[in-house]
């Protein structure tokens, strides 16, 4: 029997459309004669989804008592009897009700496709079991009901039902995904802008990775191993010279014609020595690439093309850009270049990309960081030269008719010499010396091949000849050797100035100065080790790179910086001329070291002078808040203790009023200016204890009148783990506050409800707001908004009520509120050995 097929619809959110696409679907199949039926479909009175049910035939549900409640689920044996070409199932990750024969509907959906009736369902990203924490930590809300990955990836087609998240909180402000009571709510919590742009972003990596999977997978079973462009990998491989930006420019713009491309950046340097790049022009680079949206990669390998070949290939490259080549003209004789061995070698499956730039044929520069010594290839052709040179020119000389004479002969001989000195060294200038003495001998000094020479003046003419040949090349030598070493300074003074800038300027974190040194000398790894004194192990400060040492000897090369301070580098054995400018190195990660524990101490005693600002500001603030009720409070007993006046009952009531207030005002200021003195010296010590918010919250409204605040606490929340009287006073504060700008008329809303792991409680008022750039300065000390009087208070409410809640382990936050108005935000979490809480929203959010 054949398997039926499975066609899902996977939604990034809830609301965005998928059973409304799957019905729309399952009108085309059935106008297509297709025998289709709805196994389950949920609507939740959503008017256009009810529309498409119409016309479409229905098969029974079965009916289950759970909990007193009568509740339907889907008639798997009716479906199995039935036996349709295309059933309807919504909600593939829905929990089936208790007595059903299955636990979850996607073993329902099993079950149908194992009879062979293909299926059409729906799924939301959140759903998917691998993603769970990821969702949770995004939205606050962990799903419970789950369908595992390897069931939706099994399906014959994943269709995304997507829509902006504008779009889609629109859709909900209009009531057309669930009720309007339940706008507000889900509107600031789970669907929320950012929430739903980052559920959005989650379903389109995993399609696109479903995607590539299937691509691979094809490739594999097909036997097809060459790179397909179905999406663009573009590596640029840099020198580290200027024309870098520009490549990394041109990659970008070819980048940007295709959806999904890729640039990848790539420096290969050697690992003989010191990069040949300029570190400063190599960090620029970096951040443009990474600017650009790409990524930087640095690769060691002495055969540069294959190592860029292999790299490309490794990542899946489609394209490569290079630059055109920086050689003069004459030194293509030592051979055809990167770029045109990358060209040759590249095959079909790399399109290689030659570009042009402003530094084309005007030398590489100096060679930096390569010492004295001389290239392979170099010395190589300096011995060829000077051996096999004159080896071959005597016999051609000595074959020619016309006779050049024996000194014409010499300088031949002499010209051979001084280009093996100047490709190979002295060594290979000395043998030369030596065969072409011994060749001129042989071949044309009287008497002929025979180590004899007959007349005077050919002795001393080869030895004057060995001595000129000798002295050209030790000059030539030392020439090219000065030349090295003033290359290799000039790339340690650039290197060193660029690092001591940066230092200074304080721009270099220690971190990536360490990540500087391993790219500078080609290391696997670098780690700045300390301790205390010679007996205490030692501890790492700062290290990068896989398996750092934990201990100088462990390393390749350790490089000590003081009595307790050493830099440590694994990878291989440095040269003793790299170890000048390693150094140099070391001592600068020391003061960044030092600069960064000064900074520590800096924003320490910073604190200390804000907590002093604080004081100062406290007495300049109390000086009017203080006086205030204290005035109004001597003034009513003056009156009342005066002998010549006689008061009322009345009268007697308001003054006694009065005094009452302004000792209560009194009370609240005193209050908060010790709590915010607590705050900043960090006395305050919470007693944690698990408790009930209903019966903390209403505690809180004591001080304000009944009739100004709305409460709604359920008594199902789970108990929270806090102090219940830093609770009470950041509550209190924070409706006090509410309370104080909300419009005549309008009450304060207090409601609090459970999401995911955490309680939050939510104070909302209707009164004028808070703008967005000063939502998070109005908890600052001594700050009142807007035009608030004198008599309103020091400011200090908030700034309390912040603090006592941090204190606690939860956050206060400010947000708008839907329609005009501020929305304090609480959140605490909940205590350990309660379950997650779901959020309370309509099921309708799960679909």
């Amino acid at each position: 029997m054949r398997r039926g097929k499975l066609r899902i619809y996977l939604g990034a959110a809830p609301g965005v459309g998928k059973t409304y696409a799957m019905l729309s679907e399952a009108h085309r199949r059935t106008e297509r004669g297709t025998d289709c039926v709805v196994a389950f479909v949920e609507h939740y009175d959503r008017p256009r989804t009810k529309a498409l049910l119409t016309g479409l035939e229905h098969l029974p549900r079965t009916c289950f008592t759970d909990q007193g409640t009568v509740r339907t689920e889907m008639d798997l044996d009716a479906v199995l009897a039935r036996r349709p070409a295309l059933a309807l199932v919504d909600e593939l990750a829905r929990t089936n009700v208790p007595g059903s024969r299955n636990a979850k509907r996607w073993q329902d959906v099993e079950e149908l496709l194992a009879a062979g009736v293909d299926v059409i369902s729906t799924v939301n990203i959140q759903h998917l079991e691998s993603l769970g924490d990821v969702v949770e930590s995004i939205t606050g809300v962990r799903e419970q009901e789950t369908v595992p990955d390897e069931v939706v990836r099994r399906a014959d087609q994943i269709e995304l039902v997507d829509m902006d998240p504008q779009a889609l909180r629109r859709r909900l402000a209009h009531g057309n995904i669930y009720r309007s009571d339940k706008v507000d709510a889900a509107l600031s919590h789970y669907f929320r802008p950012g929430n739903l742009t980052a559920l959005r972003e989650l379903a389109l990596l995993w399609l696109a990775d479903r995607v590539d999977e299937y691509l691979q997978r094809y490739r594999g079973e097909h036997g097809i191993h060459t790179p397909w462009q179905a999406r663009e990998r573009i590596a640029v491989g840099l020198t580290g010279g200027p024309e870098g930006r520009t490549l990394i420019r041109r990659a970008a713009r070819l980048a940007a014609k295709g959806s999904g491309s890729e640039i990848l950046a790539v420096y290969v340097a050697r690992s003989d020595t010191l990069t040949a790049a300029t570190p400063k022009e190599l960090a620029v680079q970096r951040t443009l690439v990474e600017d650009l949206g790409g990524t930087f990669h640095h690769v060691i390998g002495d055969d540069i093309p294959a190592a860029l070949l292999d790299f490309a290939r490794g990542v899946g490259a489609t394209q490569i850009v290079l630059g055109s080549s920086r050689r003069k003209a004459w030194q293509y004789v030592f051979g055809p270049g990167v770029g045109a061995t990358v060209a040759r070698e590249s095959g079909p499956d790399l399109d290689v990309h030659i570009v042009t730039h402003e530094e084309v044929a005007k030398g590489r520069g100096l060679p930096v960081a390569r010492g004295a010594r001389l290239g392979r290839s170099r010395i190589v052709a300096g011995w060829l030269t000077g051996v096999a040179g004159p080896a071959l020119l005597a016999p051609l000389l000595a074959r020619a008719e016309s006779d050049l004479g024996l000194a014409n002969d010499m300088l031949l001989f002499l010209a051979l010499t001084v280009a093996a000195a100047l490709l190979g060294g002295l060594a290979p200038a000395l043998a030369s010396a030596a065969v072409g003495s011994v060749l001129l001998n042989w071949f044309f000094t009287f008497p002929v091949h025979r180590v004899a020479i007959a007349d005077p003046r050919n002795i001393v003419a080869i030895l004057i000849f060995v001595a000129v040949a000798v002295a050209v090349a030790s000059v030539v030598d030392l020439a090219a050797r000065r030349t090295q070493q003033a290359a290799r300074l000039r790339a340690e003074s650039e290197i060193l100035s660029f690092l001591a800038g940066h230092v200074l300027r304080g721009e270099e974190p220690l971190n990536a100065l360490l990540e500087r040194v391993r790219e500078t000398f080609a290391m696997d790894s670098v780690a700045l080790l300390e301790r205390i004194d010679d007996r205490t192990p030692w501890t790492c400060a700062g290290s990068v790179g896989p398996a750092s040492p934990g201990r100088p000897e462990d390393a390749d090369v350790d490089m000590p910086v003081r009595d307790h301070l050493a830099l440590a580098l694994s990878g291989r054995v440095l040269p003793a001329e790299d170890r000048r400018v390693l150094a140099a190195f070391a001592a600068q990660a020391a003061v960044v070291l030092d600069r960064q524990r000064l900074k520590t101490e800096a924003e320490q005693a910073r604190a200390l002078a804000e907590g002093n600002r604080i004081r100062t500001a406290l007495l300049a603030a109390v000086s009017h808040d203080l006086r205030t009720p204290l005035a109004t409070i001597k003034a009513a007993v003056t009156s009342l203790r005066s002998p010549d006046v006689t008061w009322s009952e009345q009268d007697r009531a308001e003054l006694l009023a009065g005094i009452e207030t302004g000792a209560d005002r009194l009370g609240n200021l005193v209050g908060n200016l010790l709590d915010m003195s607590r705050l900043h010296t960090g006395t305050v010590t919470p007693l944690i204890r698990e408790v009930d918010l209903d019966e903390v919250v209403p505690m809180a409204l004591v001080g304000v009148a009944e009739d100004s605040v709305e409460l709604d606490v359920p008594e199902t929340l789970p108990m929270v783990p806090v102090d219940p009287g830093l609770l009470e006073r950041a509550v209190a504060n924070v409706v006090e506050n509410a309370v104080k700008y909300s419009p005549p008329g309008q009450r304060v809303l207090v409601a609090a409800s459970g999401l995911g792991d955490r309680v939050e409680l939510r104070v909302v008022d209707r009164g004028p707001g808070v703008p967005d750039e000063a939502k998070e300065r109005i908890f600052a000390p001594f700050q009142r908004h807007g035009d608030a009087p004198r008599g309103a208070g020091v400011g200090l409410g908030l700034a309390v009520a912040r603090g006592f809640v941090e204190a606690i382990g939860g956050t206060l936050d400010a947000e708008d509120t839907p329609g005009g108005g501020l929305t304090m935000v609480l959140r605490l979490k909940v205590g350990p050995g309660h379950a997650p809480v779901r959020a309370d929203l309509p099921a309708s959010v799960t679909s």
